[in-house]
This record gives structure tokens, sequence and C-alpha cells, in this order.
């Protein structure tokens, strides 16, 4: 999902027909209030991933201000966000490209290189997700579990990890089973794979 934030209707209109011309969905704001609004009620990200074109200029929250709020909720991972300005200067890009900022693009922009960032955006909030994914479904493991999967990573088999942790090989096979259903795997070579 493609979050276009700008006070002028006009370009919302445009950058919502050439999301769409890439088969990108599209969600017009005509403010930062809107969006963050918006953000507010949203219970979950995209799974296709998400990305924020946003105007620099807007009467009620100026871009950069909006750009601090999403960076301070830690959202930025999950919502690259690109700058569109009309007004900008070299030293105001090169400010939010350290600040975070996925890319800064002045007005008027090559549709083709805007859309192709934008794509890239999107892949990067994919890429996050399933980190996130990841990341939340290893916090969901015990510590024993977390032991078993060390080893198992390792590549030693049940035996030899019921050994090194003083358990049973039955209690070892439970807790790789539980593994691989919290990991959403079913060998160990997938859940290698997930954690490479």
């Amino acid at each position: 999902m493609l979050h276009i934030v700008d006070d002028e209707e006009v370009i919302r209109d445009s950058l919502t027909w050439l999301a769409q011309s890439r088969s990108i969905d599209a969600q017009a704001y005509d403010s930062g209030a809107a969006f963050l609004s918006a953000l507010d009620t949203q219970t979950e990200f995209d799974p296709e991933g998400e990305c924020v074109l946003l105007d620099v200029r807007m009467p009620d929250i100026s871009g950069s201000v909006l750009f601090d709020t999403l960076t301070a909720r830690g959202l930025t991972q999950r919502l690259p966000v690109i700058f569109l300005t009309g007004h900008g200067d070299v030293p105001m890009a090169v400010d939010t490209l350290k600040r975070g900022a996925f890319d800064f693009f002045e007005k008027p922009f090559n549709d083709n290189k805007l859309m192709d960032r934008v794509q890239e955006a999107l892949e990067a909030s994919r890429e996050a997700g399933a980190a996130a994914q990841v990341h939340a479904r290893l916090a969901s493991l015990s510590i024993r579990e977390r032991e078993v999967l060390d080893l198992i990573l390792a590549g030693k088999m049940n035996k030899v990890i019921a050994d090194e942790l003083g358990i049973s090989m039955r209690t070892v096979e439970v807790h790789r089973a539980h593994i691989f259903d919290k990991m959403g795997v079913k060998t160990a070579v997938e859940l290698a794979r997930l954690l490479k």
C-alpha cells in the first residue's frame, strides 16, 4: 500500500493514477493529520509492504514533523518515507536522508524513477515485516526451546542435544516439534533458511 500525503489535490490524483498504472494500491491523504488519524486506526501492516510519499511543505503538519513522528514511533522500517518537494535544496535532502528517509525527490520528478523507488521501498517494507515476524516467533520460544533451537542449528542430532542439555530424547523431540510449530517450518533445513 502506497500512502500519498500531499495537500495539493492534483498531485494526489496524479500520484494515485501513477501508482495504479504499476498495480500498486494507493491511498491519498490531504494532510499529515489525516494520515496520522488513519494510521492510528490501522491494526496491522500490509504484508505486501507499505510506503509513504510525503510532501515536505503542508499547512497543518509539515512533512518533516510527520517524519519525526513516524521515526519516534519506530515505524520508518515498516513505512519507508520518500519525500517530495517543490521547494527542496541539497542541505534539506541530505538532512532527511541522514535522518532515515528512504529517498528525496524534487517536483517536477521523473515518474518512472519515482515509481521504481516506491517499488524498492515496498520491498524494503516487506523484508522488514518478514524480519519482524521471525523476531516475534523467536520471542515466543521458551528458554529451553531456544537452547534446543541453537543446537538444532548447529546440526546436532536429538540424542546429542539430549546429552548436552541433560534431558531425555523424548523431551528434545517435544521441544523440536514446538519449535517447528512456532516458527512455521517443517524441517531443520527450512528453520536454518528462515534464520539465516
